[in-house]
């Protein structure tokens, strides 16, 4: 196997390794309240409580749904770092104008994060905005 093909392998490897911490803690997921309606990736939700889960732990695809089940959707997401780990679990928006796109995911006491992939209506809105980043309340189950 030549050099390239090496590195390709240690680097897809320790990618995998730097989740790990996460998808452990992932699978129970994340409630939090969304107070307004909100976008993931290009689905609009209304406000209310969702519970945020990774369905298969082999898939970088989050399921948000609605704690009452009548709503969900799948997004993609790719890992995130901090360089302290985090006190608490918490959900965080960008808001663009009046309108909250869901943007990562933390869990209590772990230094990796989820960041949601943006939609397509986020990524034209955030080319014609500055988007301050606000959290609710979540909490890791």
């Amino acid at each position: 196997m030549n050099n390239i093909g090496k590195l390709l392998i240690k680097m897809g490897l320790l990618s995998l390794l730097s989740v790990m911490p996460l998808a452990a803690q992932m699978h129970n997921g994340v409630d939090f309240t969304a107070s307004s309606p909100f976008y993931a990736g290009d689905a609009k939700l209304s406000a209310g409580n969702y519970k945020v889960f990774q369905p298969d732990m082999n898939i970088d695809i989050l399921q948000i749904q609605s704690i009452d089940r009548l709503h969900s959707v799948f997004v993609g997401f790719r890992s995130t770092r901090s360089v302290q780990p985090h006190r608490d679990s918490a959900v965080t928006f960008e808001k663009y104008g009046d309108t909250d796109h869901l943007n990562q995911l933390w869990i209590a006491g772990e230094k990796y994060g989820i960041r949601v992939d943006p939609g397509q209506v986020e990524r034209r809105t955030a080319a014609d905005a500055n988007a301050p980043q606000h959290s609710p309340a979540a909490s890791g189950q």
